[in-house]
Protein backbone atom coordinates (compact mmCIF):
# COMPACT_ATOMS: atom_id res chain seq x y z
CA UNK A 1 0.00 0.00 0.00
CA UNK A 2 1.24 3.51 -1.18
CA UNK A 3 2.98 5.53 1.53
CA UNK A 4 0.89 8.57 0.12
CA UNK A 5 -2.15 6.76 0.56
CA UNK A 6 -5.08 9.24 1.98
CA UNK A 7 -8.48 8.34 3.56
CA UNK A 8 -11.37 8.85 0.60
CA UNK A 9 -14.15 7.59 2.53
CA UNK A 10 -17.41 9.63 3.16
CA UNK A 11 -16.46 9.71 7.20
CA UNK A 12 -14.87 12.96 8.14
CA UNK A 13 -13.55 13.60 11.71
CA UNK A 14 -16.27 16.43 11.82
CA UNK A 15 -18.90 14.05 10.77
CA UNK A 16 -17.82 11.70 13.32
CA UNK A 17 -17.49 14.01 16.10
CA UNK A 18 -20.89 15.38 15.31
CA UNK A 19 -22.21 12.04 15.37
CA UNK A 20 -21.07 11.01 18.42
CA UNK A 21 -22.26 13.83 20.09
CA UNK A 22 -26.16 13.76 18.71
CA UNK A 23 -26.44 10.11 19.08
CA UNK A 24 -24.72 9.75 22.82
CA UNK A 25 -21.65 8.14 21.95
CA UNK A 26 -19.16 10.54 22.83
CA UNK A 27 -19.21 13.80 25.35
CA UNK A 28 -16.91 16.32 26.02
CA UNK A 29 -15.43 15.82 29.38
CA UNK A 30 -17.40 18.79 31.97
CA UNK A 31 -18.91 20.47 28.56
CA UNK A 32 -20.66 23.09 30.94
CA UNK A 33 -18.21 24.79 32.20
CA UNK A 34 -16.05 25.09 28.58
CA UNK A 35 -14.51 21.39 28.91
CA UNK A 36 -11.30 19.43 30.04
CA UNK A 37 -8.84 19.39 27.52
CA UNK A 38 -8.18 15.77 26.33
CA UNK A 39 -10.91 13.97 28.85
CA UNK A 40 -14.03 12.40 27.32
CA UNK A 41 -17.47 11.42 28.75
CA UNK A 42 -18.88 8.04 27.35
CA UNK A 43 -22.37 8.65 26.88
CA UNK A 44 -25.11 5.62 26.27
CA UNK A 45 -23.79 4.60 22.69
CA UNK A 46 -20.65 5.19 23.62
CA UNK A 47 -20.29 3.07 26.95
CA UNK A 48 -22.43 0.12 25.31
CA UNK A 49 -19.94 -0.13 21.87
CA UNK A 50 -16.64 0.51 24.60
CA UNK A 51 -17.95 -2.61 26.46
CA UNK A 52 -19.06 -4.58 23.89
CA UNK A 53 -15.41 -3.82 22.00
CA UNK A 54 -13.75 -5.04 25.77
CA UNK A 55 -15.56 -7.89 26.31
CA UNK A 56 -14.72 -8.96 22.32
CA UNK A 57 -11.08 -8.28 23.12
CA UNK A 58 -11.23 -10.34 26.54
CA UNK A 59 -12.90 -13.60 24.89
CA UNK A 60 -10.58 -13.57 21.98
CA UNK A 61 -7.53 -12.88 24.41
CA UNK A 62 -8.67 -15.54 27.28
CA UNK A 63 -11.92 -17.52 26.40
CA UNK A 64 -9.90 -19.00 23.51
CA UNK A 65 -6.63 -20.01 24.87
CA UNK A 66 -6.15 -22.48 27.22
CA UNK A 67 -2.72 -20.88 28.61
CA UNK A 68 -3.99 -17.01 28.88
CA UNK A 69 -5.19 -15.81 32.20
CA UNK A 70 -6.60 -12.23 33.02
CA UNK A 71 -5.36 -9.63 35.43
CA UNK A 72 -6.88 -6.37 37.25
CA UNK A 73 -4.01 -4.80 38.66
CA UNK A 74 -4.31 -1.56 40.75
CA UNK A 75 -3.31 2.18 39.15
CA UNK A 76 -1.71 3.33 41.91
CA UNK A 77 1.94 1.12 41.91
CA UNK A 78 4.82 1.35 44.00
CA UNK A 79 7.21 4.57 42.66
CA UNK A 80 10.24 2.19 42.39
CA UNK A 81 8.28 0.66 39.34
CA UNK A 82 8.58 3.31 37.16
CA UNK A 83 12.22 3.37 37.97
CA UNK A 84 12.85 0.27 37.58
CA UNK A 85 10.40 -0.34 33.71
CA UNK A 86 12.76 3.18 32.73
CA UNK A 87 9.53 5.85 32.51
CA UNK A 88 11.10 7.94 35.47
CA UNK A 89 14.56 8.30 32.79
CA UNK A 90 13.28 7.92 29.55
CA UNK A 91 9.39 8.76 29.31
CA UNK A 92 9.58 12.12 27.84
CA UNK A 93 8.63 14.25 24.90
CA UNK A 94 10.51 17.08 23.26
CA UNK A 95 8.76 20.14 23.97
CA UNK A 96 8.81 23.78 22.97
CA UNK A 97 6.32 26.62 23.17
CA UNK A 98 5.61 29.99 21.11
CA UNK A 99 6.66 33.29 23.34
CA UNK A 100 4.48 34.70 21.22
CA UNK A 101 0.79 33.17 21.32
CA UNK A 102 1.89 30.68 24.14
CA UNK A 103 1.42 27.67 22.51
CA UNK A 104 2.87 24.23 23.22
CA UNK A 105 4.08 21.48 20.52
CA UNK A 106 5.88 18.52 20.46
CA UNK A 107 9.03 19.45 19.14
CA UNK A 108 9.50 16.48 16.87
CA UNK A 109 5.90 17.22 15.02
CA UNK A 110 6.78 21.05 13.92
CA UNK A 111 6.86 21.40 10.04
CA UNK A 112 10.22 20.92 9.03
CA UNK A 113 10.24 25.30 7.68
CA UNK A 114 8.84 26.29 11.08
CA UNK A 115 11.42 24.40 12.76
CA UNK A 116 14.46 25.47 10.80
CA UNK A 117 13.43 28.88 11.84
CA UNK A 118 12.29 28.30 15.27
CA UNK A 119 9.11 30.01 14.44
CA UNK A 120 5.91 28.86 15.80
CA UNK A 121 3.80 27.27 13.30
CA UNK A 122 0.56 28.63 14.62
CA UNK A 123 1.57 32.73 14.69
CA UNK A 124 5.16 32.62 13.52
CA UNK A 125 6.43 34.04 16.90
CA UNK A 126 9.75 32.72 18.63
CA UNK A 127 9.59 29.30 19.70
CA UNK A 128 11.20 28.75 23.06
CA UNK A 129 14.24 25.80 23.51
CA UNK A 130 13.91 22.23 23.39
CA UNK A 131 13.61 20.69 26.80
CA UNK A 132 12.30 16.90 28.33
CA UNK A 133 8.85 16.76 29.48
CA UNK A 134 7.88 13.59 31.47
CA UNK A 135 4.56 12.59 30.43
CA UNK A 136 3.77 10.78 33.40
CA UNK A 137 1.13 12.58 36.26
CA UNK A 138 2.66 12.82 39.28
CA UNK A 139 0.84 13.29 42.92
CA UNK A 140 1.44 12.25 46.26
CA UNK A 141 -0.45 10.25 48.33
CA UNK A 142 -1.04 10.41 52.20
CA UNK A 143 -2.89 12.87 54.81
CA UNK A 144 0.38 14.95 54.77
CA UNK A 145 1.48 17.47 52.63
CA UNK A 146 5.75 17.18 51.96
CA UNK A 147 7.97 18.53 49.78
CA UNK A 148 10.36 15.40 49.94
CA UNK A 149 9.84 12.93 47.53
CA UNK A 150 8.61 10.47 50.32
CA UNK A 151 5.09 10.77 49.39
CA UNK A 152 5.17 10.95 45.49
CA UNK A 153 3.74 8.61 43.46
CA UNK A 154 2.61 8.40 39.57
CA UNK A 155 -0.66 7.56 37.89
CA UNK A 156 0.14 4.59 36.04
CA UNK A 157 1.73 5.47 32.71
CA UNK A 158 0.28 1.94 31.17
CA UNK A 159 -0.77 -1.51 32.18
CA UNK A 160 1.72 -3.50 31.53
CA UNK A 161 3.79 -3.18 34.83
CA UNK A 162 1.26 -4.12 36.76
CA UNK A 163 1.32 -7.64 34.46
CA UNK A 164 5.05 -7.57 35.09
CA UNK A 165 5.54 -7.08 38.70
CA UNK A 166 2.35 -10.11 39.47
CA UNK A 167 4.11 -12.36 36.25
CA UNK A 168 5.36 -14.94 38.89
CA UNK A 169 2.21 -14.96 41.88
CA UNK A 170 0.06 -15.87 38.23
CA UNK A 171 2.57 -18.51 37.25
CA UNK A 172 2.52 -20.18 40.23
CA UNK A 173 -0.97 -19.59 41.47
CA UNK A 174 -2.49 -20.81 38.01
CA UNK A 175 0.48 -23.77 37.43
CA UNK A 176 1.68 -22.31 34.61
CA UNK A 177 4.56 -22.34 32.24
CA UNK A 178 6.39 -20.78 29.43
CA UNK A 179 4.57 -20.02 27.18
CA UNK A 180 1.60 -18.68 28.56
CA UNK A 181 0.18 -15.70 28.97
CA UNK A 182 -1.56 -12.81 30.86
CA UNK A 183 -4.14 -10.33 29.85
CA UNK A 184 -5.39 -7.06 31.20
CA UNK A 185 -7.86 -4.03 30.06
CA UNK A 186 -7.48 -1.16 32.23
CA UNK A 187 -6.68 2.80 32.57
CA UNK A 188 -3.75 4.55 31.59
CA UNK A 189 -2.71 8.32 32.31
CA UNK A 190 -0.59 10.38 30.55
CA UNK A 191 0.15 13.76 30.28
CA UNK A 192 0.26 14.45 26.90
CA UNK A 193 1.97 17.88 25.58
CA UNK A 194 -0.94 17.95 22.56
CA UNK A 195 -3.90 16.18 22.43
CA UNK A 196 -5.74 15.92 19.63
CA UNK A 197 -8.22 14.39 16.90
CA UNK A 198 -10.82 13.99 19.52
CA UNK A 199 -10.87 10.99 21.65
CA UNK A 200 -7.46 9.48 19.52
CA UNK A 201 -4.82 10.50 21.78
CA UNK A 202 -6.39 11.67 25.32
CA UNK A 203 -4.86 12.30 29.12
CA UNK A 204 -6.94 9.51 29.83
CA UNK A 205 -7.31 6.53 28.18
CA UNK A 206 -8.30 2.49 28.47
CA UNK A 207 -5.36 -0.04 27.29
CA UNK A 208 -6.18 -3.66 26.17
CA UNK A 209 -2.80 -5.72 26.65
CA UNK A 210 -1.38 -8.90 26.78
CA UNK A 211 1.84 -10.07 27.99
CA UNK A 212 2.88 -13.51 26.25
CA UNK A 213 5.68 -14.91 28.02
CA UNK A 214 8.44 -17.14 26.25
CA UNK A 215 11.85 -19.43 26.50
CA UNK A 216 14.65 -16.98 25.11
CA UNK A 217 15.18 -18.50 22.01
CA UNK A 218 11.40 -19.37 21.12
CA UNK A 219 10.79 -15.27 21.07
CA UNK A 220 10.92 -14.64 16.95
CA UNK A 221 8.70 -17.33 16.24
CA UNK A 222 5.84 -16.20 19.33
CA UNK A 223 6.42 -12.48 17.71
CA UNK A 224 5.53 -13.85 14.45
CA UNK A 225 2.59 -15.91 15.77
CA UNK A 226 1.11 -12.78 17.55
CA UNK A 227 1.56 -10.39 14.24
CA UNK A 228 -0.55 -13.11 12.26
CA UNK A 229 -3.30 -13.07 15.12
CA UNK A 230 -3.72 -10.47 15.91
CA UNK A 231 -4.31 -9.06 12.32
CA UNK A 232 -6.57 -12.04 11.99
CA UNK A 233 -8.55 -10.33 14.61
CA UNK A 234 -9.40 -7.42 12.71
CA UNK A 235 -10.40 -9.40 9.85
CA UNK A 236 -12.59 -11.02 11.93
CA UNK A 237 -14.15 -8.09 13.35
CA UNK A 238 -14.61 -6.88 9.57
CA UNK A 239 -12.68 -3.97 9.53
CA UNK A 240 -11.46 -3.11 5.88
CA UNK A 241 -8.64 -4.84 5.49
CA UNK A 242 -7.08 -2.20 2.42
CA UNK A 243 -7.66 0.82 5.87
CA UNK A 244 -4.69 -1.46 7.58
CA UNK A 245 -1.48 -1.84 7.54
CA UNK A 246 2.06 -2.91 9.09
CA UNK A 247 4.59 -0.58 10.09
CA UNK A 248 7.90 -1.46 11.37
CA UNK A 249 9.93 0.46 13.89
CA UNK A 250 13.22 1.64 12.86
CA UNK A 251 16.24 1.63 14.61
CA UNK A 252 15.54 5.19 15.51
CA UNK A 253 11.67 4.51 16.84
CA UNK A 254 12.32 1.33 18.69
CA UNK A 255 11.36 1.85 22.16
CA UNK A 256 14.53 0.96 24.92
CA UNK A 257 12.98 -2.21 26.21
CA UNK A 258 12.38 -3.60 22.57
CA UNK A 259 14.11 -5.73 20.51
CA UNK A 260 11.26 -5.63 17.81
CA UNK A 261 8.37 -4.34 17.05
CA UNK A 262 5.70 -3.58 14.65
CA UNK A 263 2.31 -1.53 14.72
CA UNK A 264 -0.96 -2.29 13.15
CA UNK A 265 -1.93 1.04 11.43
CA UNK A 266 -5.73 2.52 10.58
CA UNK A 267 -6.06 4.75 7.50
CA UNK A 268 -8.38 7.35 9.98
CA UNK A 269 -9.76 10.43 8.25
CA UNK A 270 -6.69 12.25 9.26
CA UNK A 271 -4.01 9.57 7.79
CA UNK A 272 -2.51 6.43 9.13
CA UNK A 273 -2.14 6.08 12.76
CA UNK A 274 -1.17 3.80 15.51
CA UNK A 275 -4.05 0.99 16.11
CA UNK A 276 -2.11 -1.31 18.13
CA UNK A 277 1.36 -2.19 18.52
CA UNK A 278 2.81 -5.95 18.63
CA UNK A 279 6.45 -5.61 20.09
CA UNK A 280 9.14 -8.12 21.18
CA UNK A 281 10.47 -6.74 24.64
CA UNK A 282 13.41 -9.40 25.15
CA UNK A 283 13.66 -10.42 28.76
CA UNK A 284 14.26 -6.47 29.53
CA UNK A 285 11.22 -5.79 32.01
CA UNK A 286 11.67 -8.61 34.19
CA UNK A 287 15.53 -8.41 34.40
CA UNK A 288 15.02 -4.79 35.32
CA UNK A 289 11.97 -5.77 38.47
CA UNK A 290 14.35 -8.26 39.45
CA UNK A 291 17.64 -5.90 39.92
CA UNK A 292 15.28 -2.86 41.70
CA UNK A 293 13.14 -5.47 43.94
CA UNK A 294 15.56 -7.80 44.50
CA UNK A 295 13.71 -10.74 43.91
CA UNK A 296 14.30 -13.78 41.61
CA UNK A 297 11.95 -13.72 38.77
CA UNK A 298 13.52 -16.29 36.74
CA UNK A 299 11.57 -19.42 35.96
CA UNK A 300 12.89 -23.02 36.58
CA UNK A 301 12.24 -25.11 34.05
CA UNK A 302 11.43 -28.72 35.59
CA UNK A 303 11.24 -30.00 32.01
CA UNK A 304 14.56 -29.31 30.96
CA UNK A 305 16.92 -30.11 34.09
CA UNK A 306 16.01 -27.52 36.03
CA UNK A 307 17.48 -24.76 33.99
CA UNK A 308 16.57 -20.93 34.93
CA UNK A 309 15.78 -18.46 32.52
CA UNK A 310 14.12 -14.84 32.61
CA UNK A 311 11.41 -15.79 30.42
CA UNK A 312 11.12 -13.30 26.89
CA UNK A 313 8.00 -11.30 26.71
CA UNK A 314 5.52 -10.33 23.45
CA UNK A 315 3.46 -7.95 23.61
CA UNK A 316 0.15 -6.91 21.85
CA UNK A 317 -1.12 -3.83 23.50
CA UNK A 318 -3.95 -1.84 21.84
CA UNK A 319 -6.33 1.06 23.12
CA UNK A 320 -9.91 0.58 23.52
CA UNK A 321 -10.61 3.79 23.51
CA UNK A 322 -8.81 4.30 19.92
CA UNK A 323 -10.30 0.90 18.52
CA UNK A 324 -14.01 2.73 19.44
CA UNK A 325 -12.64 5.43 17.44
CA UNK A 326 -11.80 2.82 14.42
CA UNK A 327 -14.19 1.49 14.54
CA UNK A 328 -16.85 4.70 14.49
CA UNK A 329 -14.87 5.58 11.45
CA UNK A 330 -14.92 2.66 9.94
CA UNK A 331 -18.32 1.91 10.29
CA UNK A 332 -19.37 5.24 9.07
CA UNK A 333 -20.93 5.16 5.79
CA UNK A 334 -23.56 7.39 3.94
CA UNK A 335 -26.15 5.48 0.83
CA UNK A 336 -28.42 6.42 -1.04
CA UNK A 337 -31.17 4.14 -0.21
CA UNK A 338 -33.93 5.28 -3.47
CA UNK A 339 -34.41 7.24 -6.65
CA UNK A 340 -37.11 9.53 -5.70
CA UNK A 341 -36.39 13.10 -4.48
CA UNK A 342 -36.02 14.26 -1.12
CA UNK A 343 -33.46 14.16 1.68
CA UNK A 344 -34.56 10.56 2.70
CA UNK A 345 -33.08 9.55 -0.53
CA UNK A 346 -29.83 9.17 1.97
CA UNK A 347 -29.31 7.46 4.96
CA UNK A 348 -26.45 7.79 7.34
CA UNK A 349 -25.45 4.09 8.39
CA UNK A 350 -22.82 2.54 10.95
CA UNK A 351 -21.90 -0.93 9.61
CA UNK A 352 -20.85 -2.35 13.02
CA UNK A 353 -20.61 -6.09 13.56
CA UNK A 354 -23.09 -7.55 15.93
CA UNK A 355 -20.32 -8.48 18.05
CA UNK A 356 -19.47 -5.36 18.84
CA UNK A 357 -22.59 -2.83 18.09
CA UNK A 358 -24.21 -1.28 21.00
CA UNK A 359 -27.47 -2.49 20.25
CA UNK A 360 -27.63 -5.56 18.31
CA UNK A 361 -31.81 -5.75 17.82
CA UNK A 362 -34.37 -3.26 17.95
CA UNK A 363 -37.73 -4.05 18.64
CA UNK A 364 -40.45 -1.12 16.85
CA UNK A 365 -44.08 -1.15 17.16
CA UNK A 366 -45.84 0.35 13.94
CA UNK A 367 -48.26 1.55 16.18
CA UNK A 368 -48.52 2.75 19.56
CA UNK A 369 -52.23 1.79 20.07
CA UNK A 370 -54.32 -1.15 19.15
CA UNK A 371 -51.64 -3.59 22.06
CA UNK A 372 -49.28 -3.24 19.45
CA UNK A 373 -46.78 -1.50 21.59
CA UNK A 374 -47.76 -4.10 24.85
CA UNK A 375 -47.18 -6.68 22.45
CA UNK A 376 -44.00 -5.38 21.23
CA UNK A 377 -42.52 -4.52 24.96
CA UNK A 378 -43.49 -8.08 25.96
CA UNK A 379 -41.09 -9.44 22.66
CA UNK A 380 -37.90 -6.78 23.62
CA UNK A 381 -38.47 -8.45 27.43
CA UNK A 382 -37.96 -11.60 25.64
CA UNK A 383 -34.82 -10.71 23.75
CA UNK A 384 -33.24 -8.61 26.12
CA UNK A 385 -32.16 -11.73 28.19
CA UNK A 386 -29.69 -13.08 25.09
CA UNK A 387 -29.45 -9.83 23.04
CA UNK A 388 -28.48 -6.02 23.64
CA UNK A 389 -31.63 -4.94 22.93
CA UNK A 390 -33.40 -1.36 22.05
CA UNK A 391 -36.89 -0.19 21.66
CA UNK A 392 -38.58 2.52 19.93
CA UNK A 393 -42.27 3.06 19.14
CA UNK A 394 -41.48 7.26 18.35
CA UNK A 395 -42.52 8.39 14.80
CA UNK A 396 -42.85 6.89 11.52
CA UNK A 397 -41.42 3.51 11.26
CA UNK A 398 -39.17 4.97 8.62
CA UNK A 399 -37.58 7.08 10.75
CA UNK A 400 -37.36 5.05 13.35
CA UNK A 401 -35.52 2.66 10.98
CA UNK A 402 -33.02 5.47 10.34
CA UNK A 403 -32.82 6.26 13.68
CA UNK A 404 -31.53 2.64 14.12
CA UNK A 405 -29.31 2.47 10.91
CA UNK A 406 -27.37 5.65 12.59
CA UNK A 407 -26.61 3.71 15.86
CA UNK A 408 -25.29 0.77 14.21
CA UNK A 409 -28.38 -1.61 15.03
CA UNK A 410 -27.89 -4.71 12.52
CA UNK A 411 -31.65 -6.13 13.21
CA UNK A 412 -35.18 -4.37 13.69
CA UNK A 413 -37.97 -6.38 14.54
CA UNK A 414 -41.41 -4.69 13.46
CA UNK A 415 -44.36 -5.46 15.64
CA UNK A 416 -47.50 -5.09 13.52
CA UNK A 417 -51.33 -6.28 13.17
CA UNK A 418 -50.40 -9.42 11.46
CA UNK A 419 -48.29 -10.10 14.59
CA UNK A 420 -51.33 -9.81 16.19
CA UNK A 421 -53.08 -12.34 14.12
CA UNK A 422 -50.60 -14.99 13.52
CA UNK A 423 -47.39 -14.14 16.05
CA UNK A 424 -45.50 -13.28 12.90
CA UNK A 425 -42.80 -10.50 12.91
CA UNK A 426 -40.52 -7.95 10.23
CA UNK A 427 -36.91 -8.76 10.45
CA UNK A 428 -35.16 -6.11 9.15
CA UNK A 429 -31.34 -5.84 8.24
CA UNK A 430 -29.08 -3.01 8.54
CA UNK A 431 -26.54 -3.55 5.77
CA UNK A 432 -29.27 -4.66 3.04
CA UNK A 433 -32.64 -3.22 4.56
CA UNK A 434 -34.06 -6.32 3.10
CA UNK A 435 -37.21 -7.59 5.31
CA UNK A 436 -38.23 -11.02 6.03
CA UNK A 437 -41.52 -12.33 8.01
CA UNK A 438 -41.05 -15.34 10.48
CA UNK A 439 -42.60 -16.46 13.41
CA UNK A 440 -42.06 -15.06 16.06
CA UNK A 441 -41.24 -18.33 18.02
CA UNK A 442 -38.39 -18.59 15.95
CA UNK A 443 -36.79 -14.73 16.21
CA UNK A 444 -33.97 -15.58 18.81
CA UNK A 445 -32.83 -18.62 16.88
CA UNK A 446 -32.84 -16.77 13.49
CA UNK A 447 -30.96 -13.79 15.31
CA UNK A 448 -28.50 -16.08 16.60
CA UNK A 449 -27.83 -17.81 13.45
CA UNK A 450 -27.07 -14.03 11.51
CA UNK A 451 -25.30 -13.46 14.28
CA UNK A 452 -22.54 -15.88 13.72
CA UNK A 453 -22.56 -15.57 9.66
CA UNK A 454 -22.55 -11.89 9.50
CA UNK A 455 -19.81 -10.92 6.72
CA UNK A 456 -19.66 -7.05 5.95
CA UNK A 457 -20.47 -6.77 2.15
CA UNK A 458 -20.00 -2.95 2.07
Amino acid sequence: MSELQTYQGPATMEKITSLAKRRGFVFQSSEIYGGQNGAWDYGPLGVELKNRIARNWWKEMTRLHDEIVGLDAAILMHPRTWEASGHVENFTDPLVDCKKCKARFRADQIPPECAAEKKCPECGGELTGVRKFNLMFKTRIGPVESDDDSAVIYLRPETAQGIYVNYKNIMQSSRLKPPFGIAQIGKAFRNEIVTKNFIFRTCEFEQMEMQYFVKPGTDVEWFNEWRKRRWAYYEKLGVKTDHLRWHQHGADELAHYAKDAYDIEYLFPMGWKELEGVHNRSDYDLTRHTEYSGKDLQYIDQDDGNKEYTPFIIETSAGLTRTLLMLLCDAYDEEKVADKGGEDDYRTVLRFHPAVAPVTVAVLPLQKKDGLAELARDIHAELREDFATGYDQGGAIGRRYRRQDEAGTPFCVTVDYETKENSSVTLRFRDSMEQVRLPRAELASRLFQEIKAYKRTK
